[in-house]
């Protein structure tokens, strides 16, 4: 029985090293973006996402926690334009703010703090295409070591990708109007 016991031991300190060992070697960055089409000029979506008060008309994670407290600070819109939040466990807390804001492209700095740290980039690209605008929401950043273990069992394209095609599927519907 103790040499049985010894064996599984081995065996599940072995299994625990390779995981460890096969989530080294992961990258150690991450990236995750969906793409839609909209049949409006990036000028009409733009303004969606340029001016974090517009955000709760589309974004999926304002729908998170209905009591979600918002403090908006800094420019009004645009580059310098500060949003935070703070909710239940599902909504979190953290912060952004648009570091970049040109015609067709903005670009996010993402601090989250709860329910874990991380601190991303976020960028939303519009490229025009005859009466159409193709739409990129995409966010990437660092990957720590308990991110490559995490990312072993549960995928951030699965579990982040589908809310971004929501939000996009939002903002489409809004911008086509």
């Amino acid at each position: 029985m103790f040499k049985a016991l010894k064996y599984l031991a081995i065996a599940l300190a072995a299994v625990v090293l390779a995981v460890l060992a096969f989530a080294a070697n992961k990258p150690d960055t991450f990236r995750v973006e969906r793409h839609t089409a909209m049949k409006a000029p990036p000028a009409k979506i733009f303004p969606l996402i340029n001016d974090f008060h517009k955000w709760a008309l589309w974004s999926p994670y304002e729908k998170l926690d209905k009591n979600l407290k918002r403090t908006y600070s800094g420019a009004e819109a645009g580059k310098g334009s500060v949003y935070e939040w703070e909710g239940n466990d599902n909504a979190g807390k953290g912060r952004m703010e648009i570091v970049e804001a040109a015609p067709t492209k903005v670009t996010i700095k993402l601090d989250f703090y709860k329910p874990f740290e991380a601190h991303n980039t976020a960028e939303f690209i519009m490229v025009p295409a005859g009466d159409s605008t193709e739409v990129t929401w995409a966010m990437g950043g660092p990957q720590p070591f308990i991110g490559k273990v995490m990312c072993l069992f549960f995928s951030m394209d699965t579990l982040v990708g589908k809310d971004f095609a929501e939000g996009l599927a939002t903002m489409k519907a809004l911008a086509e109007k």
